[in-house]
């Protein structure tokens, strides 16, 4: 584990100085070069004592534990709980952010809840999560507590998922996927105009993330775009996003399309509708994506996996809730034998969708209790 103080944050590893006396993070492609005092965008970065420290190692947004579909993952142990937790701040500057409370927050009071990566591993594992999500804002910005946190959740048992825009750099990006076992990458949209205009970013680097963990890493990977009218969900946009998918990656790699609500700055536009979430989504299967989604509506077809070559109802969901189950103790369609991609046992999870906020504090007493 990382040297902890929680005042003056912990050491960080990836930066370098320069020659005007300022130093550079090198953790993501926005590649900040602060002075003493200074923080980076993500704001939870920042130069003291002529380092680059993390200053939120240790404490949470909040804990929730969530159905895995949640997240979403569709092909990674359906059924089953994870907790879920989050810190302040973000990399990106996303004028549509759903979660702009936490990940836009200055205030270090949203980080309410304080735990250790051994108080968060022995929660996750007492209320039975069968994983841990990294969520509500890039988990890429509190690295070090990440991945200690990975570390810990795997000698008991858990495995870690991570909810990333996968704006990261080579490095870092290596050493994070080595303890995921399941990520989803949230590609925001097809063209740098948009990721310019609207996020503050750019496009070539999420690629080039999304290419590493799918060829490099044996991580599990998803991906989700939040469909904005007028802004990413033209039909041709779609299509050039789900060739590319289809070309680079293969047909395997399962693609989400969730409706947008207007939030943060970006009230003034409509929500989703069903029928354009419809659209995108068969844009992709005509593509030769096996497996696509609809998200944040009603859509039980739309959210259900089907076997991609005799089209049986493989895993049947509304909402969070799973209804058929139609694969076997090998992940195979049980009515033509063919494999579905994905992380599968033999019987699925059966939270449901049920939500349950949870608090570190009594697990902290606990292990403490307990040697």
């Amino acid at each position: 584990m990382a040297d902890r103080d929680p005042v003056e944050g912990i050491p960080t590893e990836y930066w370098h100085r320069l020659e005007d006396g300022r130093i550079q993070c090198d953790l993501c492609p926005r590649f900040c070069r602060l002075h003493e005092g200074q923080r980076g965008l993500c704001f939870v970065r920042g130069r003291r004592d002529d380092r680059i420290v993390l200053t939120t190692y240790g404490r949470s947004s909040g804990f929730c534990v969530d159905p895995i579909e949640k997240k979403p993952l569709n092909h990674f142990l359906p059924g089953t709980p994870v907790l879920s937790f989050g810190t302040a701040g973000c990399n990106l500057a996303c004028k549509f952010c759903q979660n702009w409370d936490m990940s836009k927050s200055r205030e270090m009071d949203t980080l309410a809840d304080q735990a250790d990566p051994e108080v968060v591993a022995y929660m996750a594992e007492r209320v039975g999560a069968r994983s841990i999500a990294f969520t509500y804002n890039d988990p890429i910005i509190f690295h070090e507590y990440a991945i200690d946190i990975a570390r810990a959740c795997r000698e008991r048992g858990i495995r870690s998922v991570a909810v990333s825009s996968g704006y990261v750099t080579p490095e870092p990006r290596a050493e994070f996927y080595a303890h995921m076992e399941a990520v989803n990458i949230d590609l925001k949209a097809f063209t740098e105009r948009f990721y310019k205009k609207l996020t503050g970013s750019e496009l070539g680097p999420v690629l080039d993330t999304i290419r590493y963990i799918h060829h490099e890493t044996d991580t599990w990977m998803e991906l989700t775009t939040l469909l904005i009218p007028g802004e990413n969900d033209s039909p041709e946009e779609i299509e050039r996003m789900a060739a590319w998918v289809r070309e680079e990656l293969g047909p395997e790699v399962p693609m989400h399309f969730t409706a947008f609500h207007p939030d943060y700055k970006m009230r003034d536009y409509p929500a989703t509708s069903p029928e354009a979430l419809a659209r995108a989504r068969a844009i992709a299967l005509e593509s030769g994506i096996h497996y696509a989604y609809t998200g944040n509506v009603h859509d039980k077809s739309g959210q259900s996996t089907y076997c991609h070559h005799c089209g049986e109802l493989l895993i049947g969901r509304e909402w969070y809730r799973l209804s058929e189950w139609k694969l076997d103790g090998e992940g195979r369609c049980t009515a033509c034998g063919t494999s579905c991609a994905g992380v599968f046992e033999e019987r699925p999870g059966a939270w449901g969708a049920r939500r349950l906020p949870v608090r570190p504090g009594a697990f902290a007493r606990e292990l403490e209790a307990a040697g």
